[in-house]
């Protein structure tokens, strides 16, 4: 039989009037001719409610305790979701990540997959199983101890396994009805794309675009599993949602596809740094030990040269999630005590926001970043930071214009067109 591996996330399973709207979705698969392979996530709400429980049980909690409570999530739908297809009369098994089982590291809450041997599911197949709805987010470690896989996991299970049963498709069921070329809520014009690359989606995924995980889709594009992302919401066919696929099975692509956008940015400046070789390294390594996520980075002639040094210090401007400024400012400070980097300010700007243009398109057209600078030159927006890579190009503005600068890259790059 051919197989598929469908994916419900939290609010596609938040309550069991909506675990029976899934239950149908798989049936229909199966009417169809497919073995069906379901990955689940928690109840909506239901792992921040567990989190929350493990806290105040234990603020400094053992990490495999943690795992093990978090996991339970995931159980409970997989149970449930069998239970409905039993009812219905769809042959349906749930499955821990043990008993597949889903092997990982031993890096427990953000563990990371070794293998997922086939042996198990595909005897029950054998014997008769038409459904194996399998808890998401978790897996085993070599200890034999219950890991999860941090935040937006299930998404990851889910390629992973389609990737180990090869499957025809991965169908990845959420709260939209597919991928958009920028956030609807930011601006009517958006619209739904039928195809995206792999990169350009991982481009939009690490962006701030949330519709996938970021790890799922690196796992997708290197494993060619082509992903269909689509409502749970809405009866839907071969041709809903929109497909994440390979570049070649995209005909011709525009030049820019999609405007992503992350609020929660910071600009952090250390201002008169030594300009010699190796202060990036004694820079961003203890940023990394801290475990700051350093994105756009921009070194630039300081404005304090040192009288007798001329051109001997340089200001280095590096960007990172609003929430990870204090620990950066700590890992900064403790460098500079430890006499391993000197600076006079170190100068942090809160009030900012990342906006990018993406598409496969760039690799072959001239011009992009002229318009896109035009668009919000037009606009009256000011250019902090600017970052670029093969088929994207993000900027640093002030926070208040970020849906401004959105919709007017959208239209600048007419993105409501076909």
């Amino acid at each position: 039989m051919p197989l598929l591996v469908m994916k419900f996330g939290g609010t596609s399973v938040a309550d069991l009037d909506r675990i029976k709207n899934v239950a149908l979705k798989v049936q229909r698969e199966v009417e169809r001719g497919y073995d069906v392979i379901v990955i689940v996530s928690a109840m909506s709400g239901k792992t921040n409610e567990l989190v929350g429980w493990v806290e105040a049980t234990s603020p400094l909690f053992d990490a495999r305790e943690y795992d093990a409570v978090v996991s339970s999530g995931e159980n409970i739908t997989a149970g449930l979701l069998s239970l409905r297809l039993q009812e219905m009369g769809v042959p349906a098994r749930s499955w821990q990540g043990w008993q597949v089982p889903i092997n990982t590291t031993a890096q427990h809450s953000s563990a990371r997959f070794l293998d997922i041997p086939r042996t198990n599911i595909d005897h029950k197949f054998a014997e008769g199983m038409k459904v194996a709805v399998v808890a998401g987010f978790q897996g085993v470690s070599p200890e034999g101890r219950i890991t999860t896989l941090g935040r937006g996991g299930s998404d990851t299970t889910a390629v992973a396994f389609a990737a180990a049963f090869e499957a025809e498709r991965c169908d990845i069921y959420t709260d939209v009805d597919g991928i958009y070329t920028t956030d609807p809520r930011i601006t009517s014009k958006a619209r739904k794309l039928e195809k995206i690359a792999f990169e350009e989606m991982l481009e939009l995924a690490s962006l701030g675009a949330k519709v996938l995980q970021t790890r799922s889709v690196e796992l997708a594009m290197r494993y060619k599993v082509r992903l269909r992302v689509l409502s749970s919401f809405e009866d839907t066919d071969e041709n809903s949602g929109t497909l994440v696929c390979d570049e070649d099975e995209i005909m011709e692509s525009k030049v820019i596809n999609g405007v992503a956008y992350s609020r929660e940015e910071a600009k952090i400046t250390l201002v008169t740094v030594e300009d010699k070789p190796g202060i990036s390294a004694a820079i961003f390594a203890p940023l990394a030990d801290a475990g700051v996520n350093v994105d756009m980075i921009v070194q630039n002639i300081s404005e304090k040269n040192y009288e007798d040094h001329p051109g001997s210090v340089t200001d280095m401007t590096f960007s990172c999630p609003v929430n990870q400024v204090a620990r950066a400012r700590k890992a900064m400070e403790e460098a500079k005590a430890a006499g391993h980097i000197a600076y006079d300010e170190l100068i942090v700007d809160s009030e900012v926001a990342k906006v990018s243009v993406v598409g496969i398109g760039m690799r072959s057209h001239a011009g992009v970043a002229a318009r896109m600078f035009k668009a919000l030159a037009d606009e009256n927006i000011n250019i902090k930071v600017i970052s670029t890579s093969e088929i994207k190009i993000s900027v640093l503005i002030d926070r208040k214009y970020m849906e401004l600068a959105v919709q007017a890259l959208h239209d600048a790059f007419k993105l409501e067109a076909a």
